[in-house]
């Protein structure tokens, strides 16, 4: 009876930081718009050529939401780490009861942990895959609005990919045990493309 408390308390703990974890890709998704509003993404500069602020975007939104976004990525990163380390309690408790019922755990799990679908094996030096922070192995859970359930073919990747130029795109990536939130913005540079990194379809097996 005690471990059965035990387990819902940390079933309660997970579902609490999975509800901060909803706030905070809504907050990052309002930051996302916000950008997008403007046509700009994290990079571009927000001055003229002349040194004077640009009197094409709202500025002070701009470095706002920028901003807004960095905080946001870091607090994500920390919340993922919690979770993560909720889930592995719930399922040292539950493998500790009597005749254990797997569902409910599965259920939580399945609510928080998404399933890599795409292996990064290649990144540019200077490109915008690299400037967002992408690096060779990361393990990719949602790109923008695609992920494991959704996602047939790289095509998919490279449509959306080419109807987001300029504007920022989410990723969800998994890195070792850490997962974070990186902002991808696909844009022409001096090399090929508009990521300069190469993505490949990841076998179940290899999950």
């Amino acid at each position: 009876m005690v471990v059965d408390m035990e387990v819902e308390e940390a079933k309660e703990n997970v579902l609490k930081l999975m509800k901060e974890r909803d706030k905070i890709e809504a907050e990052l998704k309002s930051m996302k718009d916000a950008l997008d509003a403007n046509h700009v993404g994290m990079t571009e500069p927000l001055v003229d050529p002349d040194g004077f602020p640009r009197q094409d975007i709202d500025v002070y939104q701009v470095r706002h939401a920028r901003h807004k976004i960095i905080c946001l990525q870091n607090d994500y990163k920390i919340l993922m780490q919690k979770i993560e380390e909720g889930l592995h309690r719930v399922h040292e408790l539950t493998r500790s009861e009597d005749g254990p019922s797997p569902a409910s755990t599965n259920t939580v799990q399945e609510a928080v942990l998404s399933e890599p679908f795409l292996k990064v094996n290649l990144v540019s030096s200077g490109s915008p895959a690299e400037l967002a922070g992408i690096r060779v192995d990361d393990l990719i859970l949602e790109f923008g609005s695609i992920d494991s359930r959704n996602f047939r073919t790289l095509k998919d990747i490279g449509d959306l990919v080419e109807h987001s130029r300029y504007k920022t795109i989410l990723l969800k990536i998994k890195r070792g045990y850490n997962t974070i939130v990186l902002s991808l913005i696909p844009r022409p540079w001096s090399g090929n493309g508009l990521l300069g990194c190469n993505v490949v379809p990841l076998e179940v097996v290899e999950r």
